[in-house]
């Protein structure tokens, strides 16, 4: 006993994540760098079988730690992916060995791997490579859209993207370009809210050497330098009604005329366009063309608002909070429950970006290892920001959870069915919950 005390102290004191399986697979030990990475306490992961801890994209298959059993090979540094606890994408480095007791019995096998989220991530930043599974969530209706974007990804089809101004419009873009045929082609962005007109023209389709005064040499437009590729036209309803009658010959012929040109120029670029408004009631003001709305909305894409998907809200401060640990190399541990009450009481109208910049703002103040409310600016815990009972201190989970499934209830009339459905749970979770919180429900409803 105290042999295996002292070496579980050695194996906690490792900054690299270990575990040991007996012949059955079994977890028999679990250091704290494994609790960490994965999110699963030692006390539930021991005795559990690996592949139900890490659940590895290579459990099922190429199992590196049973071919090092078979064989007594051992794997070195070889890179796989793991789902944590919150239901991340976790790329880590394992390297195993087999486990043999004092007189060489080989008793079972031991892993160690290492988090590369970090490399990963500043790899992604370079190649600017996302795909749907860095897309933090657990909203059912954003599964509903990973679902099918594989699927959109792989077809030659124009996607439009709607959403507020924050809610990740350009990661979808990116995700739907690195999964599809084309991602080893270049992926061009294009904010078309941002230039006026003339300027926008010639960014999108270059203009030839004495087009205007200043064009001393041919440049070519962004549909150039994206062929093959990927072009991503965000805001694409602020363009005016000239430039869509030229962008809509883009999609409809795949030709274009670059600024003083008398030829047309073919182009071969899949388009993905994204807005923070309604084009349909553009549509219907005539200042947004009908037929290049029914041209570009082949695929729509809605992402839902913050206000929406308040489930995630602990899953992205937890993200945001390892991110800017890394970043600004702090050491904050986690937020309060006072705090995160306040953050989710919050309507959130700059959506994930402004969430983002909340929690930036909580690490130039917070002093401490847990942001406090006191941290977050005041919109967002001044008492008039929260739709609670006057009387309520708002001070626990429990109490916003309550609130997040009252309103949910009324925004479905009371429907539970329909509110189960609506949250991806299981009706009998829906009730349970609404007894153990204490949820009334009218009568009548």
């Amino acid at each position: 006993m105290v042999m295996i005390k002292e070496r579980d102290v050695i194996l906690d004191s490792i900054t690299d994540g270990v575990f040991t399986v007996d012949h059955q697979w079994n977890i028999t030990s679990f250091n704290k760098a494994a609790e960490k990475i994965t999110g699963v306490a030692r006390e539930d992961a021991i005795g559990q079988k690996c592949k139900d801890v890490l659940k590895a994209d290579i459990c099922e298959g190429k199992c590196s730690l049973r071919y090092t059993m078979d064989t007594g090979k051992p794997v070195v540094s070889k890179t796989v992916y793991i789902v944590n606890a919150s239901g991340e994408h976790i790329p880590i480095s394992i390297s195993t060995a087999i486990l043999k007791d004092e007189k060489g019995t080989v008793i079972g096998g031991v892993e160690t791997f290492r988090d590369m989220s970090l490399v990963e991530k500043l790899r992604k930043e370079i190649e600017q490579g996302y795909t749907y599974e860095d897309i933090i969530s657990k909203n059912h209706k954003m599964h509903q859209l990973f679902r099918i974007l594989p699927d959109v990804a792989n077809s030659l089809s124009t996607v439009l993207i709607e959403g507020e101004s924050g809610t990740g419009k350009e990661l979808f873009a990116r995700a739907i370009h690195n999964l599809s045929p084309r991602k080893n082609k270049p992926f061009v962005v294009v904010n078309c809210g941002a230039m006026p007109d003339t300027l926008l023209e010639s960014e999108l389709f270059g203009y030839k050497a004495g087009a205007f005064t200043d064009a001393k040499r041919d440049k070519p437009g962004r549909f150039k330098l994206a062929h093959r590729g990927t072009v991503f036209l965000d805001e694409i309803g602020d363009i005016s009604p000239a430039l869509q009658v030229r962008l809509l010959r883009v999609l409809q012929e795949k030709t274009y005329e670059p600024l003083g040109a008398i030829e047309s120029v073919e182009t071969d670029v899949r388009v993905v366009v994204a807005t923070n408004k309604k084009l349909d009631e553009l549509m219907k003001e005539g200042t947004f063309r009908e037929d290049l709305y029914y041209r570009i909305n082949v695929m729509r894409l809605e992402l839902p608002p913050m206000r929406e998907r308040k489930e995630d809200i602990p899953l992205l401060v937890d993200h945001f909070i390892r991110s800017y640990n890394t970043i600004q190399n702090r050491m904050i541990d986690d937020m309060t429950d006072e705090a995160l009450a306040c953050l989710m009481a919050y309507d959130y109208p700059g959506n994930i970006r402004e969430l983002k910049n909340i929690i930036e703002r909580s690490f130039i103040l917070c002093k401490s290892k847990m942001i406090q409310k006191e941290h977050l600016p005041e919109p967002v815990f001044k008492p008039g920001a929260m739709e609670h009972p006057p009387h309520s201190d708002m001070s626990t989970l429990k109490d916003m959870e309550a609130i997040f499934l009252t309103n949910a209830l009324r925004r479905n009339n009371w429907n539970r069915l329909k509110t189960a459905g609506d949250l991806g749970i299981h009706k009998s979770t829906l009730f349970r919950k609404i007894k153990s919180l204490g949820i009334r429900i009218p009568e009548g409803k």
